[in-house]
């Protein structure tokens, strides 16, 4: 079975109700063991305020003291703090070998920096403390409609728009696509890929109308993967506004579509604006590229409405399941190879 360990994420948000609302589905809680890094304080007032959600007495629990004062909805140093402790503690479990897999809560990245961490995002400490410079951040969903799904890869993450031009390079992009086919073929079975590869500008420029750099070096850099991946399809330079429409029907199930198996976004709002579009209840988030297995739900803090009791659980149940999916699948791999 199963080990999975789910960090807490920024106290001050709805992970922790998400969490235990998560987990009152036994259809999820007796698919793997499951531990929690957090506080068992902040879990159990959680508890109490909710009418469903499973009792953090009967839950496995790594309880990490919160230094300072936190209050529900509103980040500070103090929730930024306790949410860069809890996945720490999940991070450093997991490469100990207690833990298959992580499962992230929300943190919001201006609680950590007031606490002095200056990241990114939680992906770029898992790759740190991994020791890992080969990584990528992808999308994942399952349609509720069609049943079919999508997986949408970001080539540049949590930067400014007026940096991507700069950030994407040919290693960056070959380095990205390589991790995608990777992914692919070893965690859905894929072994001969159909990949969807966006231009930068609007309709990938046209013909250097609307920008250079599809002229200048991206579509040569495509030919050149081509060769270097011959069991793929790389299909592209796709204009990034009519790439997403075949995943929309599939997703929808508007007619038969031959969608893609996987997306190669070149910027955050490119890929993840038709990925909520379609699945911002489901979405999960997993760091591919780590020595462990990593997922997290593809909403954040939501501190508007924390406290409240009315947080929607779905893509955290999303995030372990597919967790629990990959670490089957991942052991499988290993026993098969051990004979």
């Amino acid at each position: 079975m199963p080990r999975l360990v789910i960090s807490m994420g920024d106290p001050a948000g709805i992970g922790t109700e998400v969490i235990l609302k998560a987990l009152a589905d036994p259809a999820i809680s007796q698919q793997a063991e499951i531990t929690i890094a957090g506080n068992r304080n902040i879990l159990l007032e959680t508890y109490d305020r909710l009418d469903s959600a499973a009792n953090p007495e009967n839950l496995n629990l790594l309880h990490i003291e919160t230094p300072g004062s936190i209050t529900i909805g509103t980040g500070n140093a103090a929730s930024g703090e306790a949410g860069f402790r809890y996945l720490e503690t999940a991070i450093d479990r997991t490469l100990s070998g207690e833990f298959d897999a992580i499962v992230t809560a929300p943190i919001a990245k201006s609680a950590w920096k007031a606490a002095g961490h200056i990241y990114p995002g939680q992906t770029e400490l898992l790759a740190e403390k991994a020791g890992v410079n080969r990584f990528g951040m992808m999308f994942v969903a399952r349609s509720p409609h069609t049943d079919w799904e999508l997986r949408a890869l970001l080539a540049t993450t949590h930067i400014p728009l007026s940096q991507v031009p700069e950030k994407l390079t040919r290693e960056v992009l070959t380095l990205k696509l390589d991790l995608l086919i990777e992914s692919l073929q070893d965690s859905f079975g894929i072994t001969q890929p159909r990949i969807a590869i966006a231009g930068l500008n609007p309709h990938s420029g046209e013909q250097g109308q609307l920008g250079r750099e599809e002229m200048d070096w991206i579509s040569d850099w495509l030919a050149a993967m081509r060769q270097r991946f011959p069991q793929a399809q790389l299909d592209g330079l796709l204009p990034p506004d009519t790439m997403w429409v075949k995943p929309g029907q599939a997703w929808f199930g508007l007619g038969q579509v031959n969608a893609h198996d996987g997306y190669l976004a070149l910027y955050h709002d490119q890929g993840l604006i038709p990925v909520k579009l379609m699945a911002f209840d489901r979405a999960v988030n997993t760091s591919i590229g780590l020595p462990f297995i990593r997922t997290s739900p593809d909403h954040g803090t939501a501190f508007d409405i924390a406290g409240k009791g009315i947080a929607d659980a779905t893509s955290m149940k999303a995030a372990i399941e597919f967790a629990i999916r990959l670490a089957k699948r991942k052991a499988l791999s290993q026993s098969m190879k051990a004979i």
